[in-house]
Parts: structure tokens; sequence; C-alpha cells
């Protein structure tokens, strides 16, 4: 058997030298504990000049907060007007969004659907008509489907990989047909039916937590309104806004 490194050194040394490195031990965990008990005071009291020291600058402070992640979402766009009004408001605040697009709202708008890609947006698909694909035949449901990615990619330049089916109605075995992954939401605004921005903010602010995933219609000056609003009242509180697919594929 392999002898360990204190073999041939007497009981008494060896007892004498497990004993002097315990205390080092000690003495070091003792002064490492010291200095982190003096950090941690100086971020909450600063020094005696009454100045924060480098510690507990804010820039550091923010960076050890974990965020809470969210993610808008908006269907049946693009809109003619009321999609750029929301892009100018999510280039402002720096905030990704997701646009799950129409294929008969395209054609005249591929400029929007262009800058929706170079600004950083996600881009799905939201079927052709808008229909319940459960209804359809499986060749119909590919062909609303196709379709609409065919046209989506020849303005982007880029595939498209998610699906928000209409109505939350989703036929699993197309997965393997058209390659795309559904996306569906947690808190829905019922933007359409009200089309008040105070009614729409109220009810994410009130029901919203960490990884929703929130639907809205970026049809209606109501939602490009309470869109924003949302935005920077969730912001404040630590949220972070987020593409649909970094909360599905976490």
């Amino acid at each position: 058997m392999r002898k360990g490194r204190t073999a041939g050194i007497p009981a008494w040394k060896r007892g004498l030298l497990v004993g002097l490195v315990g205390l080092a031990a000690v003495g070091a965990a003792a002064g490492i504990r010291d200095r982190q008990e003096e950090r941690d005071r100086a971020m909450v009291m600063g020094d005696a000049s009454g100045e924060e020291t480098v510690s507990s600058s804010p820039d550091s402070q923010e960076e050890s907060r974990e965020t809470k992640k969210i993610a808008l979402t908006f269907d049946d766009g693009p809109h003619p007007r009321y999609t750029e009004e929301l892009l100018d408001g999510l280039a402002e605040r720096k905030v990704k969004a997701t646009f799950f697009l129409l294929g008969q709202n395209i054609e005249g708008r591929e400029d929007i659907i262009r800058r929706i890609a170079e600004e950083g947006h996600l881009i799905g698909n939201h079927t052709y008509y808008h229909v319940d694909i459960t209804r359809l035949t499986q060749r119909e449901a590919c062909q609303e489907i196709l379709e609409t990615s065919k046209k989506i990619t020849a303005i982007t330049g880029q595939p498209v990989e998610y699906i928000r089916p209409p109505f939350g109605n989703w036929d699993k075995e197309l997965e393997c047909e058209v390659m795309m992954l559904p996306i569906f939401w947690s808190v829905d605004t019922l933007d359409w039916t009200t089309r008040n921005a105070d009614q729409i903010v109220q009810k994410v602010v009130t029901d919203i937590e960490e990884n929703d995933i929130i639907l809205m219609h970026d049809s209606y000056d109501s939602t490009v309104k309470a869109a924003l609003r949302i935005i920077d009242l969730l912001q404040a509180e630590g949220y972070e806004f987020v593409t649909a697919d970094e909360l599905i594929l976490e």
C-alpha cells in the first residue's frame, strides 16, 4: 500500500503539524470573514467622509442584481401605421419584442417587416388568413403556414422558426411538416376587445410574473400606447423585456 506524505514522522510531530495547519486555516477564514464584513458595512454606510466606496457603486450593484425576464408579443401585423409607431417606441426604450405576422398583411408592407428584422425583433408566423388550423386538412394547414413563412423569408433573408397558431389551437403533427415551434402566451391583454389603454395597462401590471409571455396586437392605437406605458412601468420594477424564444428555450 502506498504511504502518505506524513509516513515516518513521529506521532507528536504529526499532531503538532496538524494543529498548526488548523490554526492557520481558522485564522485565514476569520480574516476573510472580517474583510467581507468590512465591505458589507462600507456598502451600506459609506466611508467616514460620506462618500460611497468603489464596491457600492450603482454599476456594481446593478450587475449583481438578477433581472426578471418577460416577453411582449404582437399578433396580426404588420399594420401600416401602428406597427411603425410601436417600433419607434421600442427603439427609444431599447426593448426587443416578438411579432407574429399574417401572410395577408405582408404585401405592400415589406419595408416595415424589414425594419422589424433589422432592429433585432423576432418574427414569427401567424398563418396566412388567421385561421384555426385544427379545422383544416393537414395539406391546407401546411399551405397556410408555409406560404406565410416563404413571404417573410423572401423579405428578411432569415428562416421562420416559430409560429403562434390563431386561437392557440395547434396540431402537434404539423411540427414535423413545417419544422416550427409554437409559442403561446400566459397573459392575454384582450386589447382587441377593450381598445382601452388604461385597462390594458392595469391588467398586465397586476397579473405579470417573471417569464410571462404577453399577448397583444399591433393593430390599435390603444395597444401601442399601453405597450409603451407597460414597458416604462415594469422596467422601473426591474423587469427585462426579451424576445419570446429566449423564454421558451431556457
